[in-house]
């Protein structure tokens, strides 16, 4: 990516039994989702990057990181929007300005192949639920 920072997307976390009749709704509003089951996250996603909005869930009894996470949000605040991803140009750089203003991380996630890059640090700072993303993933 070239240029500054932008928004890229927003995850909303849904409980388990909330999760189709979630995506049917924003599917109804014109959303059209690409589907995974993240197993090694623990995680079922449903993401539209085109139109900003991804829907994350448990995968039940997992006990991956991002599903610990992703429960425990869930279980103290209810379905909501667990995570605003910024797009950044570099991780790195992004992630020390975060971490200057007392940045608790989450997750962190990196892959490349075939000429593409991701590097994802989900956080929280200064009460905000954030997500530095990298990518040339378009």
């Amino acid at each position: 990516m070239t240029g500054g920072p932008g928004l890229h997307h927003v995850v909303f976390a849904v409980a388990p039994q909330r999760w189709e009749t979630t995506a049917r709704m924003f599917t109804e509003l014109g959303f059209g989702f690409n589907n995974a089951e993240l197993a090694e996250l623990g995680v079922r996603v449903a993401l539209d990057w085109d139109r900003g909005v991804e829907l994350i869930s448990p995968i039940p009894d997992s006990t991956a990181a991002v599903a610990v996470s992703v429960r425990d949000f869930l279980e103290r605040h209810g379905d909501g929007v667990y995570t605003v991803v910024v797009r950044v140009p570099e991780a790195a750089p992004a992630e020390a300005v975060a971490d200057r203003h007392g940045a608790t991380i989450r997750f962190r996630q990196s892959f490349s192949g075939d000429g593409t890059y991701l590097n994802e640090v989900d956080l929280s700072v200064l009460g905000l639920p954030l997500t530095l993303l990298a990518t040339n993933v378009p």
